[in-house]
């Protein structure tokens, strides 16, 4: 088993909040992680709402089946009988005690709507991905941050990487190197459309929502332009902004938004996307070989894609919310930064190259930063395939992808 580094984060949630929420698209190890933080904290018993016996009762009748389920308890799906939510709010309120119930939810469009209104300061609520590449090798990992990276060499090949980029980070797919991918996501999308999207779109427009999704994978680590995908499948724009905001909800994607200050004009405002497993995004764009998608000019998305979604991985595994810490630049002038990263008033610059050597003149826009009111320009850094850590000048440095 792949120990999660999340599971410290939730050990110290339950310390605090009486309700944890576990939320992240299908098939992340959100069961998997509450089962294994049980073993470690034994008393705590486990209940799913799959079987639809349990889930009738639970609909049904919701005070009835928490009294036959005792606290400490984790709750699997619980989107599927939000009837419960009141009765939990109930039993917390009057127990007072916290690490009481652990939730998990695979349909976050609805799940968390309930729960926030429902546990609205009894709930603490924690965003899990599929497996970063710190956890498949079993590497203690940190929040990214450019000047906090000890010397560091490359392991990997670029051909590994893409490999790894081909795959993805789901746990089924790390666990058994049997599976084809082609195989997996097909079951995947499957279940994604039977249990998840039907009760949140017309089932007539299933096949629409599928090129849809794929369009966005084609799109990854772009600035989303929402007109010209609705365009190109045939839909309108309100329906366009309904499915895209189930991608985010259900944990698919994350929307980068662009850097913006009150001081600061002419920002591109459009937020840029990115698939958060990149074995998904290749696998709906329709790749099938790691080498084709390695020489193709979709490359560099990919590789993007991929250094990015281990970086968010990086701060949601230890409990950190991204829409506070990271951003792109670019503003009308066409000056572009692929991350940056706000912390205590400072501002980290990152761009992200497939190659090994990409040279000083990636780092020219990193000077609008010190235009950038109220913000103190930090340590900058390349995240590339460089064979160790490399200092360019006082600021910046080369980093391998490897230290993410």
């Amino acid at each position: 088993m792949i120990e999660r580094t999340a599971i410290s984060r939730i050990e110290e949630l339950s310390k605090h909040f009486p309700v944890i929420m576990v939320c992240g698209a299908r098939q992340t190890g959100k069961t998997t992680l509450l089962r294994e933080f049980a073993e470690k904290r034994s008393g705590i018993n486990y209940v799913t709402l799959d079987y639809p016996a349990l889930k009738q009762l639970a609909k049904s009748d919701p005070e009835l089946f928490l009294q036959q389920y005792k606290t400490p308890l984790i709750i699997d799906e619980i989107q599927y009988a939000p009837e419960l939510l009141p009765f939990i709010k109930i039993n917390v309120d009057k127990n007072n005690a916290s690490g009481q119930y652990f939730l998990t939810g695979s349909q976050m469009f609805h799940a968390m709507k309930n729960v926030s209104e429902s546990l609205a300061g009894r709930v603490a609520v924690f965003s899990l991905f599929s497996l970063s590449y710190s956890e498949i090798i079993g590497r203690e990992s940190k929040a990214f941050l450019p000047d906090d990276v000890p010397f560091f060499e490359q392991k990997r090949t670029i051909s590994e990487v893409f490999g790894q980029i081909y795959r993805g980070g789901m746990p089924k797919l790390t666990v058994d190197r049997e599976i084809l991918p082609e195989d997996y996501f097909g079951s995947y999308m499957q279940t994604y459309l039977e249990r998840d999207i039907r009760d949140l779109i017309n089932i007539k427009d299933e096949e629409k929502f599928l090129k849809f999704i794929s369009c966005a994978a084609a799109r990854t680590a772009q600035e989303l332009n929402l007109s010209d995908i609705s365009k190109e499948i045939g839909i309108d724009s309100k329906t366009a902004d309904k499915w895209l905001s189930v991608l985010v909800s259900s944990g698919i994607v994350v929307l980068l938004s662009p850097f913006s200050a009150n001081t600061v004009k002419r920002i591109v405002k459009r937020p840029k996307l990115y698939f958060m497993d990149t074995g998904l995004a290749c696998y709906l764009s329709f790749w099938n070989n790691p080498r084709a998608l390695e020489l193709s000019a979709m490359s560099g998305a990919m590789f993007e894609t991929y250094v990015v979604s281990e970086i968010i991985k990086s701060y949601a595994n230890k409990g950190i919310d991204i829409r506070s810490r990271l951003c792109y630049y670019r503003d009308n002038n066409s000056k572009e930064i692929d991350l940056l990263i706000v912390q205590n008033g400072k501002i980290f610059p990152i761009e992200i190259k497939k190659s090994a050597n990409p040279g000083r003149e990636v780092l020219k826009n990193f000077s609008v930063i010190r235009y950038l009111n109220n913000f103190e320009a930090g340590k900058g850094c390349i995240l590339c395939m460089t064979g160790s850590t490399l200092p360019i000048d006082g600021m910046n440095s080369l980093i391998p992808i490897d230290a993410i």
